[in-house]
């Protein structure tokens, strides 16, 4: 079968000093404070979410990208929360005042399918969408991309902040609407191998959790011959209860569909489709720590595929075991996908994975693409006549089989600081009993022992909260290990 090679995409980073520079910024006081976490602005629809504030930070936006490239292209793609619909208009209305091209999707699309889009495009300068992907009904939000689809620098994020007026903005120019979807569909299809998913005839469950990717992947598969049967296709702007988060509890639905149905896999896709998650014929989801090293296997050995692997501190020992594996490069960043963004850029990375499963390929996107990774799991069961645990423990066979997990420990804001401030110079000689082998401080503290077990003990950024992970070959040695490093963090804290 011949190589599957993405054409290779080379587009410069925004200048974050020169969007900085000379730009007037707004020093009024403003109604509410917006702040960009590292993927955007989220808040509750009852808490901030509205109109008004989407049309501030549109205004911001519309400035800052028409200083940098005047008569730009802006992309506006949105989810199906409430009135998204209506804030990506009203978004694309106001960046179009400031002096852009403004282009909104002509229906819900998922982030990946509007990023995609901007990065084919002559003069794009970026994206707006209106989501809030996987967090829950009553939220809202805007994740903003770059001209390559990637994220945006936090120099210019930060400089949005201080753009925002403390006054919505009323002014509005005119837009264009475009059909994202149907091209994105084409080109998704023809990346994998037709014949061969065609010929094995699969039947597939897809779930959309009632979000973006509804109707869009299900089109795709059943273009390569697979019989699909899509749940949770309505729409229902409560979601019907559920989170659209590709993870249990809330697969439960997708897990039972696919015994149902005798179907030979699942997918999930969270509500804005940057991430995909696999359930087996048996009716079990796959754990992100699964996927990856899988879905890495397929590319390199099956099709041809090399470069390097970047992952953040937080993802299983797996995706490592496996590059090495396949003689990969192996890079690790602290978390954030800005941070695998930014060794993509260097042009040598396969595929970049995070700890909750989105995963990228540079050569695609620079973006991750939850609709791309379900197709090459499908195109993998297709071209293996295998199901996916059968897979799954065969991999394991070769890497070694490990047991993840993670506890969140909850403190007040003094006491995450004091841990926070004590991290630097802790340095634990044994933990349950074991001595570390390795031990780094890039992001909070990881400790890895001689059998490839480790904990990593990492403050939130954001929250009152310390995270602790443990991966170990065996359940109880890992809950030793997680159990102690808890230990660690109270008494530090």
């Amino acid at each position: 079968m011949r190589a599957w090679r993405f054409p290779t995409l080379s587009l410069p980073l925004h200048s974050a000093r020169s969007l900085a520079r000379g730009v007037p910024h707004s020093l009024a006081n403003r109604a509410e404070i917006i702040r960009f976490g590292s993927d955007g602005w989220h808040s509750r629809f009852d808490a901030g979410f509205s109109e008004e504030n989407v049309s501030r930070v549109a205004a911001a936006l519309g400035t800052l990208w028409e200083h940098e490239r005047p008569s730009g292209v802006v992309f506006v793609g949105y989810d199906t929360r409430h009135n998204s619909a209506k804030f990506a208009r009203t978004a694309a209305e106001v960046m179009a005042s400031k002096g852009l091209t403004a282009i909104l999707s002509d229906r819900p699309c998922p982030t990946p399918v509007a990023a995609w889009t901007c990065s084919k495009r002559e003069n794009a300068i970026g994206v707006v969408m209106v989501t809030a992907s996987e967090l829950s009904c009553e939220y809202g939000g805007i994740i903003v991309r770059g001209a390559d689809g990637g994220p945006v620098s936090r120099i210019f994020l930060d400089a949005v902040e201080q753009e925002i007026s403390s006054e919505p903005c009323f002014e509005r120019g005119e837009i264009a609407v475009e059909n994202f979807v149907s091209p994105y569909i084409e080109n998704l299809v023809s990346l994998v191998d037709v014949k061969t998913i065609r010929d094995a005839r699969l039947s597939v469950v897809v779930d959309p959790m009632y979000g973006a990717g509804t109707g869009i992947l299900s089109q795709a598969l059943e273009a390569l011959g697979c019989s699909v049967t899509e749940i949770h296709a309505d729409q229902k702007e409560d979601f019907g209860g559920i989170h659209p988060e590709p993870a249990d509890p809330w697969a439960d639905d997708c897990e039972q569909e696919v015994l149902d149905t005798a179907s030979d896999l699942g997918i999930l896709l969270d509500c804005d489709g940057d991430r995909a998650a696999i359930v087996d014929a048996q009716g079990n989801i796959l754990l992100p720590h699964e996927l990856s090293p899988l879905v890495l296997g397929h590319v390199v050995e099956d099709r041809g595929m090399q470069g390097r692997v970047v992952t953040t501190l937080t993802c299983s020992a797996r995706i490592q075991r496996q590059a090495e594996r396949l003689d990969c490069g192996y890079t690790t960043v602290p978390v954030g996908f800005s941070r695998i963004y930014r060794e993509m850029l260097d042009g040598d990375v396969v595929m970049g994975v995070e700890e909750y499963g989105g995963m990228s390929f540079p050569g695609h996107l620079h973006e991750r693409d939850g609709l791309l990774v379900a197709l090459l799991v499908v195109e993998l069961v297709a071209q293996k006549g295998e199901g996916v645990r059968e897979l799954v423990t065969a991999m394991g066979d070769k890497i070694g089989h490990m047991r993840y997990t993670r506890r969140d420990i909850r403190l007040d804001s003094a006491a995450t600081q004091a841990f926070r401030n004590i991290l630097p110079g802790l340095n634990p000689a044994s933990v349950a009993g074991r001595e570390p082998v390795e031990v780094s401080h890039a992001d909070g503290l990881r400790l890895t022992f001689s059998d490839g077990s480790w904990v990593l003990m990492r403050p939130s950024r954001a929250d009152s909260v310390v995270r602790v992970y443990s991966e170990a070959p065996d359940e109880g040695e890992r809950d030793r290990l997680l159990e102690a490093s808890c230990g660690i963090v109270r008494a530090g804290a």
